[in-house]
Formats: C-alpha cells, sequence, structure tokens
C-alpha cells in the first residue's frame, strides 16, 4: 500500500467523519430567523411564529424545546407552511398532532397545506382515512385549516391557504401554471387587504406575486438539504440542482416571499450546513 493510497484514505475518513457529525448536528438542532416587514395596510405590529417542513421531527419530548423557543418568542399567532407531519401509509401523525395541540392552547393557528397534507386527502386507497382523521383532530383544538380557503384576521390582514394539484410538484421540472388557476382556486385577491398566502412550493413566486399575495409563505424545499458558500443549497424536492428559491427572502414587484428552510426531513434524512429554521416574522405600519 503506498503512502499516496494511505494519505488519500484519511482524508477520506476524516472528512466522511466530520459530514457525518455535521449532519448529526444539524439534523438536530433549529435557529430562529427574523424578518421584518412593513404596510400601509396594517395599523400595528404583528408577531407570527412561521412553521414548516417539521415531518413529524420532535425537538425534545413532545417537542418541549421548540414550544419552549416559540412561547419566548411572544408571537400572537402561528402560520403553517405545510408539511407538518410526513406522508407515510401506517405512519402515525400524534408527534405533529401533539405539537398543534399544545400551540393551540396558547394561541390561533392558521395551517396551509403541504404536499404531505395533500398526499392525505388525495390517495384514500394508499392512506385510507388518515386525512379525514387528521382533519377532525385539528377541528377539535379549533385550527384553522384553509384548504383553497380564507381567514380574515384583524387589523385587514387576510390570510389564505392554497391546496395545489399534485401536477405543481412534479419532478425535474416547473409544471406550467395555467394564468387563471390561482384565481378559480382561490377567487380573487383583495387589494385593500394584506393578503398573506400559505403556498408551500416556492418554484411559483411569479404566478403567487400575480395573483396579489403581499406576502408568501413557502417551505418544501428544506434549504437544498445540504448548503455550500455563494452555492446555496444544493438540491430540491424536485430534483433540481442548486434550485434558484432554496431559502430565505425574496421579492417581486410589491410581493415578497419568506422561504421557510423548515425544521425536519424526510425520505433522504439529510441537514449539511443547514439546522432547521423557526420564523419570527414581524409585520409593522410603513414609518411617515
Amino acid at each position: 500500500m503506498t503512502q499516496w493510497y494511505m494519505t488519500a484514505l484519511i482524508i477520506i475518513v476524516i472528512l466522511a467523519v466530520f459530514f457525518l457529525t455535521v449532519m448529526i448536528i444539524d439534523g438536530n438542532r433549529f435557529r430562529v430567523v427574523e424578518y421584518q416587514l412593513y404596510s400601509s395596510k396594517v395599523k400595528k405590529e404583528h408577531r407570527y411564529v412561521v412553521l414548516s417542513d417539521l415531518h413529524n421531527k420532535s425537538y425534545g419530548e413532545k417537542n418541549s424545546r421548540l414550544i419552549r423557543k416559540i412561547i419566548g418568542l411572544t408571537p400572537e399567532g402561528i402560520l403553517i407552511a405545510g408539511d407538518i407531519l410526513t406522508a407515510k401509509p401506517g405512519k402515525s401523525y400524534e408527534v405533529a398532532l401533539d405539537l398543534i395541540k399544545n400551540l393551540a392552547e396558547k394561541y390561533p393557528i392558521y395551517y396551509g397545506m403541504g404536499n404531505h397534507e395533500t398526499r392525505l386527502f388525495l390517495y384514500p386507497e394508499t392512506y385510507g382515512d388518515m386525512g379525514e382523521r387528521y382533519l377532525a383532530d385539528l377541528n377539535k383544538v379549533s385550527v384553522d385549516f384553509l384548504k383553497n380557503e380564507s381567514q380574515q384576521c384583524e387589523d385587514n390582514i387576510r390570510i389564505t391557504g392554497l391546496d395545489m394539484d399534485r401536477n405543481y410538484y412534479k419532478r425535474l421540472k416547473k409544471y406550467p401554471m395555467d394564468s387563471n388557476y390561482l384565481k378559480e382556486t382561490l377567487g380573487e385577491a383583495d387589494k385593500q387587504k394584506y393578503e398573506v398566502l400559505l403556498a408551500h412550493n416556492p418554484d411559483y413566486f411569479e404566478e403567487y406575486a400575480e395573483w396579489g399575495a403581499d406576502l408568501v409563505l413557502s417551505g418544501h424545499v428544506h434549504g437544498g438539504m445540504m448548503r455550500l458558500p455563494v452555492l446555496g443549497g444544493v438540491i430540491s424536492p424536485s430534483v433540481k440542482l442548486f434550485p434558484k428559491y432554496d431559502g430565505g427572502i425574496f421579492k417581486i414587484g410589491k410581493s415578497t416571499m419568506i422561504l421557510s428552510r423548515g425544521l425536519g426531513m424526510h425520505t433522504i434524512p439529510i441537514r449539511i450546513f443547514n439546522p432547521g429554521e423557526l420564523i419570527l416574522l414581524k409585520i409593522s405600519p410603513e414609518s411617515e
């Protein structure tokens, strides 16, 4: 065995141990990310916590670490951008439900659907009555489950949840969205309201902006699983390398999208240089 071969082997082992360590650490921690937005449509500051892509992950027993952090942020409500559970035949959703039950005792919750929630209702032959049971359990704790519905909140804020057709979650390429799809699915946006759209897939930000959303809250991409300097997220669930929308804040005209990197994992349980995100959102009046 040559010296070169031994050196290369040692380097490979060191790198493997390093990345495995980072993956374990990042897969079990989250950070708080704060966004401050301004609008002339609101008269006072509003504070919301945004949750996305938990996928039945538990930070501490019954998500005690996550709940303590949320309470410490003193939000007035919780906005969910989808995939709090993982759709898998026979898999329990109790972790997700326990978190929501606990939070619902303290805050109003506005729940937008992700592709995993959509699957439960779309494929009863696979998931049985799991979707109906989950919805019934949410209704018991008065969660606003916004399945192509809107909820009027105080101070001119209107929250809408989009349940996207499965075609818009296709892999490898972006499926074209019909120009009338959002209007036919959600109705017209109210230009007098501060329109918050819970839309899980960020790939259609241009279409959400055209519909009239002031603020879009999305997830789905998990930050690209692994993040690299300058290049950002490496791969999206639609199997796109270095996706345009991988996490953070984006703007088109008067519309803003906040894309959460999520809190959990599924299928390929990888987070490297990419800890989970708990988002604190502040919406304040514009300064005169």
